[in-house]
C-alpha cells in the first residue's frame, strides 16, 4: 500500500457547509467522502486524511468524523489500520442503479430485477394531495402501498391510489410486478388523456427510514406521478420515495435550430 497523500490532500477549510442542511451532519459528510473515492479523489490503496485533519477541514468533533467513516466502512469502501491510518479499499460498486424514468414509455417498464412486495391494501382511501387544474378527483381511491427491491435492498416505498371503480379490473399479478403507470394503463377499457410527475428532493422521515434500511435524514427523492384519463378524472396517484444513495435521473434535452451556443 501506498502513503502518498497528495491525492488526498484537503480541500481549503470552508468549502462546504454543513448548517445549510438539515440532515446529520455525519451524513452529508459521509455522503461526501463516498463521492470522493467515486471520483477517484481519494483512490484505490491510499490512505485518506486523519480524523484529526478532517475535523479541522470541516470544522465539526472528531466524533462526527468517525461517525461518518463509520459509515463508508460499513459499505467496505475504507479500513482502518492501527498506528497505520485509514486506506481505501475499493470504489462503491452498482450505487447509482436506480434510474427514474422521465418519458412516458419508461415510466411504463418495469425495472429489472426488481422485487415487488405489498405492504397494505385501503378501500375507500383519498391521496393526501391531487393537483389543481389538472383533473378532478374520483369518488374514492383503492389504496396500494408497496415496497420495490432489488437483490435484497430496498429502494422504494411507494403509495398507489387507483380510481376504486377500476380496481375491480386490476389482475393480482400485476399488482406486484407492473410499475403504477403501467398497471393504470394497462387496464381494459381506459384511456390515459394527462400524465404528470414531479420530483423533489428530501429526507428520509422514521417510517421511510426503517421501510428502505437507510439512516434517519438520509438524502431521498420523492416522486409523484398523477394520470388523467379521457373524462378529466384523476384515475391514478403515485407516490414514491426513493433511497437517495440508489437514484439517477437522466433527462433528455431538446435542441432546435437557432440554439445560441456561444455561451
Amino acid at each position: 500500500m501506498t502513503t502518498d497523500r497528495d491525492a488526498a490532500a484537503p480541500l481549503p477549510r470552508g468549502t462546504v457547509d454543513l448548517n445549510r442542511s438539515t440532515v446529520s451532519r455525519y451524513i452529508q459528510l459521509a455522503t461526501l467522502f463516498r463521492r470522493r473515492i467515486e471520483a477517484g479523489v481519494w483512490g484505490a490503496g491510499r490512505r485518506i486524511p486523519t480524523v484529526d485533519e478532517l475535523a479541522a477541514e470541516y470544522g465539526v468533533a472528531r466524533a462526527t468524523i468517525r461517525q461518518a467513516l463509520d459509515q463508508i466502512e460499513a459499505d467496505g469502501l475504507i479500513q482502518r489500520y492501527r498506528a497505520k491510518g485509514t486506506f481505501v479499499r475499493r470504489a462503491p460498486k452498482e450505487r447509482l442503479w436506480c434510474e427514474v424514468q422521465t418519458d412516458w414509455g419508461g415510466l411504463l417498464r418495469s425495472r429489472e430485477g426488481a422485487e415487488i412486495e405489498i405492504l397494505g391494501i385501503e378501500a375507500d382511501a383519498m391521496p393526501p394531495v391531487i393537483p389543481e387544474g389538472l383533473g378532478v378527483a374520483a369518488p374514492s381511491y383503492q389504496h396500494l402501498r408497496r415496497r420495490h427491491s432489488r437483490r435484497g435492498q430496498a429502494f422504494l416505498l411507494a403509495d398507489v391510489y387507483l380510481d376504486a371503480r377500476w380496481w375491480p379490473k386490476v389482475e393480482q399479478a400485476d399488482l406486484t410486478t407492473k410499475t403504477a403507470l403501467s398497471l393504470v394503463a394497462s387496464l381494459p377499457g381506459i384511456v390515459i388523456a394527462d400524465a404528470r410527475q414531479t420530483l423533489t428532493i428530501g429526507s428520509a422521515d422514521v417510517e421511510v427510514a426503517e421501510q428502505l434500511g437507510m439512516p434517519l435524514n438520509a438524502p431521498v427523492a420523492h416522486v409523484s406521478r398523477v394520470a388523467v384519463d379521457a373524462q378529466g378524472v384523476v384515475v391514478l396517484v403515485a407516490d414514491g420515495t426513493y433511497r437517495g444513495d440508489l437514484v439517477r435521473i437522466d433527462v433528455g434535452l431538446r435542441t432546435g435550430q437557432g440554439l445560441d451556443r456561444s455561451g
